[in-house]
């Protein structure tokens, strides 16, 4: 059994890979679509079908040599697409530091108010974090000499959005990996 702080240490290691994993998505994407070095429509296919071998490798090495089915929906990879599709065709026209804040705020957004209609109730903290957040994103995109593209900004916040309910959609999943892997296969046909 783990002691807490070795847990502590675990998570928050895997928090901040996890977390490096996030911006190096949207640094790679930026870099590649602002070359150009591939238009928005290839890399989300080339994105959808790396990550479908990556994930296949990963899901048969855990089952020992199976890749059986394992509780993915055309609802979620539907999301899982149009998030994609959505994110890549938003970085023609915004920075990454932007993409991604615009992207991390719709998903928390998303997530939060599907809490608060659920019947979760936020303590002060919460709702306090959350306006000041909000109040920002809004500040960000709001017209002015800086302010990042309107479409841009549109595209990321649907990306984000339909982030944010794959996410919903896959809690409580008894196969988080083998319902993953199978989403990204059913978004081929999409791409």
């Amino acid at each position: 059994m783990q002691r807490p702080s070795e847990k502590r240490f675990r998570v928050g290691t895997l928090t901040v890979l996890a977390l490096t994993a996030f911006a190096a998505n949207s640094v790679f994407c930026r870099l590649a679509l602002a070359q150009p070095l591939i238009d928005p429509a290839s890399y989300t296919a080339v994105r959808l079908i790396t990550a479908v071998v990556a994930l296949g490798i990963i899901t048969t090495i855990r089952r020992h040599g199976s890749l059986a089915k394992s509780g993915g929906s055309w609802i979620s990879a539907a999301m899982l697409f149009v998030y994609a599709a959505s994110f890549s065709f938003a970085y023609i026209k915004l920075s990454a530091g932007t993409g991604a804040l615009i992207l991390f705020a719709a998903v928390q957004i998303t997530m939060i108010a599907a809490g608060i209609y659920a019947g979760e109730r936020p303590e002060m903290s919460d709702w306090l974090g959350l306006f000041i957040a909000t109040g920002g994103l809004i500040y960000l995109v709001s017209p002015g000499i800086t302010a990042p593209s309107t479409v841009g900004s549109i595209l990321m916040a649907v990306a984000g959005i339909a982030w944010g309910v794959y996410s919903l959609r896959g809690r409580g999943s008894s196969d988080p990996i083998g319902a993953t892997t199978d989403n990204f296969v059913r978004t081929l046909p999409f791409a």
